[in-house]
């Protein structure tokens, strides 16, 4: 498994933690460290190189969750952002995080990667349901990332 899959596993457990927890990016990106330092056949180590990416996915997300979280209801005809169960949305915010504003990394690899983490962390319909999501914004994120990179 390649460094940013596990990275994206990791933020996904930290948002899904913040959620359930109302605690703060810094509190959960605390208690992650902590695991890595306890090691054991329960919790094994998580990859300290995966470190990095995880922590800017759960801050940036956190950050920019009101602009991201815009964009999903507007695609999202018929679903209430509370409607949706906490893996989907979080998968997409992830997703929109990355395709918005890690520029390196292309929105259809994000979309990609945000099926796959549906289909393996939430519900059977999970990457249908981000995929259709995700379709969706493309040409509204290619807006976006095409005037930021002209300065219009």
């Amino acid at each position: 498994m390649g460094q940013r899959r596990k990275s994206r596993e990791i933020a996904l457990q930290m948002l899904y933690q913040m959620e359930m927890t109302a605690e703060s990016p810094g509190d959960v990106i605390d208690l992650y460290k902590e695991l890595m330092r306890n090691d054991s056949d329960e919790n094994p180590q998580i990859p300290e190189t995966a470190r990095p990416f995880a922590e800017h996915l759960v801050n940036g997300v956190h950050f920019h969750r009101d602009r991201i979280d815009n964009m999903i209801v507007t695609a999202s005809d018929n679903w209430r952002l509370e409607r949706m169960s906490i893996i989907d949305r979080n998968v997409l915010r992830i997703a929109l995080f990355e395709m918005l504003y890690c520029l390196e990394i292309p929105p259809k690899v994000s979309i990609n990667e945000a099926i796959d983490l549906g289909k393996t962390f939430g519900s059977p319909e999970s990457g249908a349901f981000v995929n259709g999501i995700l379709d969706r914004l493309l040409q509204e994120v290619n807006r976006v990332r095409e005037e930021e990179a002209t300065g219009v």
